[in-house]
């Protein structure tokens, strides 16, 4: 198949790879001429994936218009902030569009394929989503992750075009669920981080976990997802493995507050994107919209947008009234 990624980053460079691999004619996009170039000319992504080889057949277009011309599939490995910015330029994409972006659009509420439904109304929007840190599957480290869509013969499709040995995908007609967990967990992410900063257990991130999972399934039956896709790979999948991983963005970010590191002067010095930074508002406004009760989403707004102490809102956490288990 001929596919485009859009976004030359860590985890649009390892899926572009993984592509090639798979005997895919691949084109890779990014914002960044002169990062495009040098990836092109060094034959790996030194910023983002140092020590991996890429494939010598892949190609690199940095003009948008070019590179999605000849792609019967796009895969958006685009920043959440950005999507709809870079798809908006090339609406009469009719092809497979598979979302690899993990975020909430705050004025909207909208879920990236929502996004890309909306900016390309005649292409069929997809995820792919769970455990997946771009290093380990450049390595060929064995994971998991999860094609979704509501049509199952477009699942299958997006599911055949990715799976590999080392890379097993499954398949799931909860789009928005899918999408949901894999945005919520980078809230809790920080969460976790913050606990790490401040010297915190195992208890302490067990529970957290485990009350996060509530929550987030909660708000995603809320929307109109199914409640059963937050226990598989895209909702406690994604959730564990980026609450505990030090290769986790956000959760290396939230360890960084936890050490009284201020919010700003951490995202101002920082190459990666933190994706679980601007999705704790756009989780925030959402739940309030639907009257959806997320205690740990709250807590973690109020540390990053309203400066709330972060031992005072651990205190507002664990000195909620006493309730049942749910």
């Amino acid at each position: 198949m001929n596919v485009t990624v859009l976004g030359a980053g860590a985890w649009g460079t390892a899926l572009a790879n993984l592509l090639c691999q798979n005997g895919n004619a691949v084109t890779l996009w990014g914002h960044n001429a002169g990062h495009l170039q040098s990836v092109q000319r060094a034959g790996s992504n030194a910023v983002y994936l140092p020590g991996i080889p890429l494939s010598p057949e892949l190609k690199y277009e940095p003009d948008l218009g070019l590179a999605v011309a000849p792609a019967e599939c796009l895969v958006v490995a685009v920043p959440s902030k950005f999507l709809r910015e870079v798809t908006a330029r090339i609406p009469g994409f009719s092809g497979i569009a598979v979302s690899v972006t993990k975020g909430i659009e705050d004025q909207t509420g909208l879920t990236m394929s929502g996004i890309l439904k909306a900016t390309m109304p005649a292409c069929t929007a997809a995820a792919l989503s769970g455990p997946s840190f771009a290093l380990e599957v450049a390595r060929g480290i064995p994971g998991a992750i999860v094609a979704a869509h509501p049509e199952p013969l477009v699942a299958k499709r997006i599911q055949r075009l990715f799976h590999c040995p080392t890379f097993r995908v499954y398949s799931s007609g909860d789009l928005l669920g899918v999408e949901l967990g894999g945005a919520l967990k980078n809230v809790v992410a920080i969460a976790a981080g913050v606990g790490d900063g401040l010297g915190y257990g195992d208890n302490t991130k067990a529970a957290l976990i485990t009350r996060a999972m509530a929550e987030i399934r909660r708000l995603g039956v809320a929307c109109g997802a199914c409640a059963d896709t937050f226990s598989g790979l895209s909702g406690l999948g994604d959730l564990t493995g980026t609450c505990f991983s030090r290769l986790s963005r956000n959760r290396n970010f939230g360890e960084r507050v936890g050490r009284g590191e201020k919010v700003d002067e951490i995202l101002a010095g920082t190459r990666a994107v933190v994706e679980g930074y601007p999705t704790a508002r756009s989780a925030h406004h959402l739940a309030g919209r639907l009257g959806s009760q997320t205690p740990i989403v709250r807590e973690v707004y109020a540390m990053l947008y309203e400066n709330k102490d972060i031992r005072q809102a651990v205190q507002s956490l664990m000195g909620r009234d006493m309730k049942p288990e749910d």
